[in-house]
């Protein structure tokens, strides 16, 4: 089956096509990997750079997201560990005390269409939850997203707890959401912040040196 025209189902936000197309393509034998590396990750790259460019807005890129989620449900449980994504495991969370998701899930969905492994610890998460979920060993990046800036100090608890539990040496920590910005980034000591979910994937890949950023 020809794996462009569901890159091109998710470039379009056709999630019916694509989940169609999905379940066709793994009854007739079609790699788990191969549909991932082969359309989700380019058609969600496309997405991404279309995004940067200006010539898609959100709306563009939550349908296409939902789109990749469509697939990708169908893809995920037959992976194998040793054919799972190589990029690595990102925990990803609202801080305490916030309640918004809406930017922290369409990141999720994002990165997980760019091949990472990712465990959505939801919203109003604690410093502790958050450590220990990175405290497994395959765990590469924590992500923290707030919108409001009284919950700004949780990021810089959380953050600090990572340290406390001596986990930053082995993952990086990228922070977003509106009230987020560099100087505050670095204030918590924090390893980069992104302003949106496109940026957020490409940012993730550097921080992490995987492929090529643009």
């Amino acid at each position: 089956m020809d794996l462009d025209a569901l890159a091109k189902m998710v470039l379009h936000g056709d999630h019916i096509g694509a989940e169609q197309w999905t379940v066709e393509a793994l009854a007739e034998t079609v790699e788990p990997k191969a549909i991932i590396d082969g359309a989700l990750i380019p058609g969600m790259d496309e997405v991404g750079r279309r995004f940067k460019g200006g010539e898609y807005h959100l709306p563009e890129v939550l349908i296409a997201a939902r789109a990749m989620k469509a697939s990708l449900k169908h893809v995920r449980p037959l992976l194998s560990e040793a054919d799972g994504p190589s990029i690595g495991r990102v925990v990803i969370g609202t801080v305490q005390g916030d309640l918004h998701d809406i930017g922290k899930n369409l990141v999720s969905m994002m990165l997980e269409g760019a091949g990472f492994e990712v465990l959505d610890l939801g919203v109003d998460v604690s410093p502790e939850a958050f450590v220990e979920a990175a405290e497994d060993e395959d765990t590469r990046l924590v992500c923290l997203s707030t919108l409001l800036t009284t919950t700004m100090p949780k990021i810089a608890e959380t953050v600090k707890a990572l340290d406390a539990a001596e986990l930053r040496s082995g993952l990086k920590v990228m922070v977003g959401g509106a009230p987020v910005d560099q100087v505050f980034t670095d204030q918590i000591k924090a390893d980069g912040y992104a302003t949106d979910a496109p940026a957020a994937v490409e940012l993730a890949k550097s921080l992490l040196g995987v492929g090529e950023t643009s």
